[in-house]
């Protein structure tokens, strides 16, 4: 369903944004399921443990990824057609260590782990449901452009390449990877490969 949004209030608690959300999806809804719930939110900022910001930035980045993901997986647990799609967006620099950047490393490490848990079986989410992490290094962004003009992009991940990767994901789940992957995008010369962790 692509004609309807859900306004949230940041400053909102997670269960305060929890319950808005799965209340105004109901009222969406009446009764149907979705096809897939992909969940695109994120953010990031670096720092280490002797950054002053470290603590604040990493708060934030628990919001950004973690509370947007285990929303989404409630909504999966409610909402998801059977053979349903659940995506989540984590980060191939996580699959090692995150000195440099310690708040983003353990949002993204706790969406990971997230990812795995629903692929196990019992993990709430409806029966024949595939939860996935698409892990990029890059995405192709015009804020990315913005704040780097002077970087070779050709190993920067297209936008519009996850589009066609989740439709096709969505209408074909024989296509996609065994539930609980994490799929790293490996985007060099323009050119994507997956792999799957």
């Amino acid at each position: 369903m692509a004609d309807a949004n859900v306004v949230v209030n940041k400053d909102a608690s997670w269960t305060e944004q929890e319950s808005l959300i799965l209340k105004s999806i109901d009222e969406t809804l009446h009764g149907e399921r979705l096809d897939a719930i992909l969940c695109v939110a994120g953010g990031w900022a670096g720092g280490n443990a002797s950054s002053e910001n470290m603590i604040r930035n990493s708060e934030i980045l628990w919001k950004q990824n973690v509370w947007t993901s285990t929303i989404s997986a409630r909504i999966a647990a409610l909402y998801l057609k059977k053979d349903g799609l659940l995506q989540f967006t984590g980060a191939a620099s996580v699959l090692k260590d995150t000195s440099g950047m310690l708040g983003y490393g353990m949002a993204k490490a706790a969406v990971h782990q997230l990812t795995k848990s629903l692929g196990t079986k019992k993990s709430g989410i409806p029966d024949a449901c595939t939860a996935v992490a698409l892990l990029p290094t890059m995405l192709d962004t015009a804020q990315n452009r913005k704040w780097m003009p002077k970087t070779n992009t050709d190993s920067w991940t297209s936008l519009n390449y996850i589009a066609e990767l989740l439709h096709e994901w969505t209408l074909n789940p024989s296509l996609r990877p065994p539930s609980g992957s994490l799929v790293e995008i490996i985007t060099q010369n323009k050119q994507n490969e997956l792999k799957i962790h």
